[in-house]
């Protein structure tokens, strides 16, 4: 069988084994080529000690001498990990203790579910698949290595790479495996942070239709595990039929799986619609308020999942302006004051975030045009308009000049000068301001 494995493969292949030992192509890039997938990092294991392994090749980086893993730097520049065959001593559900082991059949036997399990030589084609991996995705089944209940309890974050799997490739999880995953939910606290912020980030960042793993995240009870906020959000229905996790999902598959933060805040945008339910006149539930509510609760979610400050920041603004757009007839001034509020920074990102949300319920009203508001946003950008104190023609010192101190009476004049900029920007001229700001101090 031949896969289309970078040419470095085939290189650290023939060098391994011109020394006298084997080469098999393993992990996810494997088991992504067999799907019919663009495949991602391609990893070599081998019977070749580490030591070995360092003494065959020039360039290595150790990555993990005492777990058996080399970096191998190829000719293309790529640095390829090439790992000693191993098996599980000893695992607590979090951290393995491994030894080196002797066959491949020993290496594949220790790994989470079958299509991960299957190697490839590069040099013959040869394909060992002793789980039948090539035969689970050919019928679109995910299971497990062996045991279900014992593969689980090796690493529980073997749940989350489950769902993140059957998600991806469209596949039934079999029974014993998905009983299995039911019942090692309850040991997921367990879990790093980290571990879990990873797997989410690659739900959202690798698939175009997260949902199908996310789903199965609130099915499974992850959700109300690690997200208690996001179950919290289920049979809250703020559109006819559909609840505001449902909106949540298809928001975030409205957003390109490239857009990590984008997709962040569509997921999250719905946090505030449970804690804002309120009855309205006519007997039903309005939302009134739900944004900022939402945005709280997404800071709560990100900072417990240890995302970076950037991140964070990012994803909460987005939560909390979603619906903080100008009016569909205003004008270019309404605009700028607008921007101003927003920052321009984060006008594209807002409006993929609202169009991600209209596109979630297109019943919603009022959104139609949010693409020619879009081009109206831009447009007026593209003026580079005066929207901070920075770019005003006068500054304190200037002002200053005219006798008035520094404190909050210059801050005042200072606002009020950006204000008429704002909405009058032929008068930033500083002779202008300066006679504004005179006029201002003595009123």
């Amino acid at each position: 069988m031949e896969l289309n494995a970078p040419p470095a493969i085939y290189d650290i292949a023939r060098t391994l084994e011109r020394h006298g030992f084997q080469a098999w192509a393993v992990g996810g890039a494997v088991r992504d080529e067999l799907a019919g997938r663009d495949g991602g990092d391609w990893d070599i294991a081998t019977d070749a000690r580490p030591d070995q392994i360092r003494s065959v090749f020039r360039r290595t980086v150790p990555l993990g001498i005492e777990h058996g893993t080399v970096g191998v730097l190829g000719r293309d520049g790529v640095l390829y990990e090439v790992t000693t065959f191993r098996l599980d001593v000893e695992t607590d559900g979090r951290h393995a203790v491994v030894k080196f082991a002797d066959t491949l059949e020993q290496d594949l036997a220790r790994r989470d579910f079958t299509i991960n399990a299957v190697a490839w030589n590069p040099l013959t084609g040869e394909v060992l698949d002793p789980w039948d991996g090539i035969g689970d995705l050919r019928r679109g089944v995910l299971r497990t290595v062996g045991e279900p209940d014992r593969r689980f309890a090796e690493d529980y974050l073997r749940v989350l790479r489950a769902l993140r799997f059957a998600g991806h490739f469209s596949l039934a999880i079999e029974p014993a495996t998905w009983a299995a995953i039911r019942e090692a939910v309850a040991r997921l606290d367990g879990l790093s942070a980290e571990r879990v912020r990873e797997e989410i980030v690659k739900v959202l960042t690798r698939t175009r239709a997260a949902s199908r793993s996310l789903r199965l995240y609130a099915e499974t009870g992850v959700f109300a595990k690690l997200v208690p906020e996001l179950a919290a959000t289920e049979g809250v229905e703020p559109a006819p039929g559909r609840d505001a996790l449902t909106l949540a999902l298809a928001a975030a598959d409205a957003v390109p799986p490239g857009r990590q933060r984008l997709r962040l805040a569509a997921l999250l945008h719905t946090l505030g619609y449970p804690a804002a339910r309120a009855r309205d006149l006519r007997g039903g539930w309005r939302f009134t308020g739900h944004e900022p509510i939402a945005a709280r609760k997404a800071a709560e979610v990100m900072r417990r999942l240890k995302s970076s400050n950037a991140d964070t920041e990012a994803v909460v603004s987005l939560v909390g302006m979603q619906s903080d757009l100008f009016p569909p007839d205003s004008p270019d001034a309404g605009i700028r004051r607008w921007l101003a509020h927003v920052t321009p920074g984060r006008v594209n990102d807002l409006f993929r975030l609202r169009i991600s949300i209209w596109r979630s319920n297109p019943v919603e009203r009022g959104d139609r045009d949010l693409v020619e508001r879009w081009r109206r946003a831009r447009e007026v950008m593209r003026r580079r308009p005066v929207l901070t104190l920075d770019g005003l023609a006068v500054d304190g010192h200037d002002l200053r000049s005219l006798g008035i101190e520094a404190g909050p009476r210059m801050g005042r004049i200072l606002r009020a000068l950006l204000d008429r900029v704002i909405e009058e920007p032929q008068v930033n001229q500083r002779d202008a301001l300066l006679t504004m700001a005179r006029d201002m101090a003595s009123a």
